[in-house]
């Protein structure tokens, strides 16, 4: 297994750590229901350095990134983010991804505007190979994985947090925007304003070999605040409280960006891009299958695989993720359906088995 540059700090700190896409990643230190609480509530603090980050620069860059994502990246200015994904002819998906649109930056190498694509760990060779293999437009591409630290301060006591350590306005920075500053001393970290819990707050990029300088300084910034670290235990429940999708459970290879609810990220643009003809015929054609998400009563979770059925008992889909939401206090999941038994309120089941668990269509996020 692959460690980042954190993992021993981890280790110290007790937590039970655990192999995530071939990293040894923390999975909780306390609880997952302390943890989660903290971040919703408070402040948590995550090492997510096992996240793929690659620059795109040059003349063909625009074209490249264009190309190979659903979203429009025209749209972007510089200092913005955007949720987006690398799209298959056949309509499937990839991966998801963050498309940074970088402002020129001398002290970086980079006196022109680039992109920067934050992917998933899993994916990263994967990815690359794919950007890569449609890279006809004659652009720089740089991976900076193992070279860069990221983590994520989330929670409405962030801004609190961190403000103590930059003179950059947190404040003023808004939701999917980010700039350069100076942070705990170290020059050139980008401050971005996104996240994968809902709950509000920050994610850094920086330097790999100052992660534990910076680790330091935000636990010490953060005592009064209460600030916790929190590993992937908690990150998935508060991720599946807002709905978030999670790659390899409710995305992947097979199913399509449409079907999935995130037509919002997928522009059928006059600009080509990988797999639009087969999303727009889709889209003409009409889905026969949709996303949903669901709530049960009782303490039983639906968990990722189990059939879901009609109220007759046929089987019209498949749980792709499902918890015990420590927010609400009852169990939610996500799952596809055939379309007509996606509609909120729909009453379907779970099947787990020797049991059908009572199930209720409903709006995302769940909180």
């Amino acid at each position: 297994m692959q460690g980042t540059p954190l993992t021993e700090t981890h280790r110290a700190l007790g937590a039970k750590l655990v192999d995530f896409a071939g990293f040894e990643m923390p999975l909780t230190y306390t609880t997952l229901k302390e943890e989660h609480h903290a971040v919703r509530k408070g402040v948590g603090m995550f090492d997510v350095s096992h996240m793929g980050e690659f620059i795109v620069r040059g003349a063909g860059a625009r074209d490249l990134v264009q190309y190979v994502t659903s979203n429009n990246v025209d749209k972007l200015i510089e200092g913005q983010a955007q949720y987006s994904c690398l799209p298959r002819p056949a309509g499937g998906i990839v991966d998801d991804l963050l498309v940074y649109r970088l402002p020129a930056s001398p002290a970086m190498g980079m006196d022109d505007p680039a992109y920067m694509l934050v992917v998933n760990a899993g994916n990263i060779k994967k990815d690359w190979d794919w950007i890569t293999s449609h890279n006809s437009f004659g652009a720089e591409m740089i991976d900076i994985s193992s070279k860069t630290a990221l983590l994520a301060i989330q929670g409405p006591k962030a801004v609190e947090v961190l403000q103590k350590l930059t003179e950059n306005n947190l404040s003023e920075i808004k939701y999917y925007h980010f700039e350069r500053g100076t942070f705990a001393g170290l020059d050139n970290v980008i401050l971005s304003a996104t996240g994968y819990t809902g709950a509000g707050g920050f994610e850094l990029y920086f330097d790999a070999d100052k992660a534990e300088k910076v680790w330091t300084a935000i636990m010490e910034a953060g005592r009064d605040a209460g600030l916790l670290p929190c590993g992937l235990g908690c990150r998935d429940t508060l991720r599946l409280e807002k709905g978030f999708c999670l790659y390899g459970n409710d995305i992947n290879d097979e199913t399509t960006p449409l079907e999935a609810g995130l037509g919002w990220i997928t522009k059928l643009k006059a600009d080509d891009f990988v797999g639009r003809d087969h999303l727009l015929a889709q889209k003409e054609a009409g889905l026969t299958r949709r996303l949903v998400g669901f709530k049960l009563d009782g303490r039983r979770s639906p968990r990722h695989g189990h059939p879901i059925l009609d109220g007759d008992g046929a089987v019209i889909g498949e749980v792709t993720s499902g918890t015990h939401a420590p927010s609400l206090d009852y169990p939610v999941g996500l799952g596809y359906v055939t379309v007509g038994n996606h509609a909120v309120g729909t009453m379907i089941q779970i099947d787990l088995g020797r049991k059908q668990l009572p199930a209720e269509v409903v709006k995302i996020p769940f909180l």
